[in-house]
Order: C-alpha cells, then sequence, then structure tokens
C-alpha cells in the first residue's frame, strides 16, 4: 500500500460568516491510499475554531508513512484499530480511515453501503447553509433557493429575526454556532413557536450546556459539544439530536458506531459536514440512510471542487453507484 498526500485551498463561492467569524477559503488536507492501480481518497480541513494545524498533520504522515505502507490490506474496522495505535488527531485519523474505506471498497468491487448492507433508499435531503448577514438578505436567499432546507446562521439572539423567519412557512433550522446566552437558551425553551424550526444547533460555548432542557420546547442540537461516542452518554439530559461530522469522531468507522449508539439512546441523529471538496462529502453521504437529519452541503459552498463522486443536488442526495466511496479526483 501507498500514502500520498497533499494540502490543497477551498475557495468559498461567497464569503461565509458564521459567529465563529468570516472566511473566504479553507485549508485542505488530501490522503491517497493505493494498491494494486486502486486509489482511496480522504480528507480534512483547517478549522481555526479547532485549532487544526494541517503542517503538523503533513509532519505526522510522514512519521508514520512507513508503517501505514508496510500495511497489508485487511478489512477496514481492522485497519481502523491499527490507525488508533498511532495516536492521531480526529481529523487526520477521519482522513485515513476514510481514504482506506474507499481503497477497499474500491478492490472488492463494492460500494461502502454493500460493504456494511446500509440503507440507500428514500434519503433525507441536505440543508444548505445561510450564512449570517441582514436578515432581509437571508430570507432573499431562502426565497430563491431551489433547495427545500436550510440552516441559517446567526450571532446571538434577535427576536425580530426568529419572528421573521418562523413565517416563511419553510423547513429551517437555526445554529448560533455557541453564541446563544443562558437567557437566549431560556427564551427558546419557554416559547412554543420556536417547534416549528427543525432543530437549534449548539447553542452554548463547548461544556456550557447545563441550562438545556431536552424536554423544553427546543429541538437542541449537540455540534462542537458532541465529538465522539463518549459524548452521547454526558448530553443525553440536555440535548434531543446531535450532529456527527466525520471529522469530529475520527471518520467513518466510528461514526457507523456513534449511530448505533444514538439510536439506543434515543437521539435523532444528523449527518454534518465543514466546508469540504466532495472527497468529504462523499463519505458523509453513505451514512445519510441512517439518519434523521443531514447538512452535507459543503462542495456546494466552494467553487474549485477538485472531486467527483457522492453529491447533493438542490438538497437530494445522489449515490454514485461506484465502488468504495466512489470518489474520483478531477
Amino acid at each position: 500500500m501507498e500514502l500520498r498526500f497533499k494540502l490543497k485551498q477551498l475557495h468559498l463561492k461567497e464569503t461565509f460568516s458564521i459567529a465563529y467569524g468570516n472566511y473566504d477559503k479553507r485549508d485542505a488536507l488530501l490522503v491517497e491510499l493505493s494498491h494494486q492501480n486502486c486509489k482511496g481518497y480522504g480528507e480534512c480541513v483547517a478549522i481555526d475554531y479547532y485549532k487544526i494545524d494541517l503542517q503538523r498533520f503533513v509532519l505526522k504522515l510522514k512519521e508514520i508513512q512507513t508503517k501505514i505502507e508496510a500495511q497489508k490490506i485487511i478489512p477496514p474496522k481492522e485497519f481502523f484499530q491499527f490507525l488508533l495505535h498511532l495516536n492521531l488527531h480526529p481529523f487526520l485519523l477521519s482522513a485515513l480511515d476514510c481514504a482506506y474505506w474507499d481503497l477497499f471498497g474500491k478492490l472488492e468491487n463494492k460500494s461502502f453501503i454493500e460493504l456494511n448492507n446500509l440503507p440507500s433508499g428514500n434519503l433525507v435531503e441536505s440543508s444548505i447553509t445561510i450564512s449570517i448577514g441582514e436578515i432581509e438578505h437571508q430570507i432573499e436567499k431562502i426565497e430563491k433557493s431551489s433547495w427545500n432546507k436550510f440552516k441559517v446562521k446567526c450571532k446571538g439572539l434577535d427576536k425580530n429575526n426568529v419572528e421573521k423567519l418562523l413565517k416563511l412557512n419553510q423547513n429551517i433550522a437555526l445554529d448560533s454556532n455557541a453564541s446563544f446566552t443562558d437567557e437566549d437558551c431560556i427564551w427558546f425553551q419557554e416559547n412554543d413557536e420556536v417547534q416549528k424550526f427543525s432543530y437549534l444547533e449548539q447553542p452554548r460555548p463547548i461544556d456550557n450546556y447545563e441550562i438545556l432542557k431536552k424536554e423544553s420546547f427546543a429541538n437542541w442540537m449537540a455540534d462542537e459539544d458532541c465529538q465522539n461516542l463518549d459524548s452521547l452518554d454526558e448530553l443525553i439530559s440536555y440535548y434531543k439530536s446531535i450532529n456527527i461530522k466525520l471529522m469530529k469522531c475520527g471518520g467513518l468507522t466510528p461514526a457507523l458506531e456513534m449511530i448505533e449508539k444514538a439510536r439506543e439512546l434515543n437521539y435523532k441523529i444528523m449527518i454534518g459536514c465543514m466546508t469540504e471538496s466532495s472527497v468529504g462529502i462523499s463519505a458523509g453521504c453513505v451514512l445519510t440512510g441512517l439518519v434523521d437529519y443531514v447538512d452535507l452541503d459543503g462542495a456546494n459552498l466552494i467553487s474549485n471542487d477538485y472531486a467527483t463522486g457522492n453529491f447533493v443536488e438542490n438538497g437530494k442526495i445522489i449515490l454514485s453507484q461506484k465502488p468504495g466511496l466512489g470518489i474520483t479526483l478531477k
């Protein structure tokens, strides 16, 4: 097996504004695992509020390259156990895990869905993100969009804006990226109108969720609070829903485990994404038959997608039916 990797840059179609800041581009690290003329791909991106340093990831890959290349082709879940012994950041672990699933499927001539016997029909539609801006501009984007589901970014609570969004009679979620105060959360929890929002994502900064009441009117969804399998038991009294992102939890292998446990605990589940190319989005798409919500618009927000595979078109998940994760570089 051969390992290659390359730093890339993703350019956003327009400035992406969230509570953490404004972004015109994202740096990405593309990972390639190859064997017998088959190539598998994985990806991770530099997110500043996660303190991701891709240069450190490159150094780590150089350090472990010999160990990875010495590995024989084994089942992906066994390969993941090997990766766990390499002391990798979850973002980098995810890139390698996804690349190996893509490679293994191509070698076996089976898709990830076939390998794991997953459902692939009647897939939930993805939302598209409406970044922070004047409420009239946000509403204009929603009304002109060909998508059916929307995630509206906000910074803090503006009750007038909330009322305007609720009047639209659209499928809308709110994502404050941890910018709500305790008082804001109480207002949401006591206002029965907020049940019209499909979910309210990451209202408070990490580990500040004690104010949240799971049984209130608000469908609170954990994003940054929900990093891995261990988070699920801790959050059960506060959140109805969780956002699983492959980079947060370490890839497809742990995501499958998280979904299984989250179902046992009666969470609603979303597969989400960062700003990613079709490499990362293709991996997320294969899990959409297992979840309640989908937010995989990352590749739709960039202007220089360097891959093809599974994709999202006007919210609809289109599976390529190709082996592995179906990823091909342009």
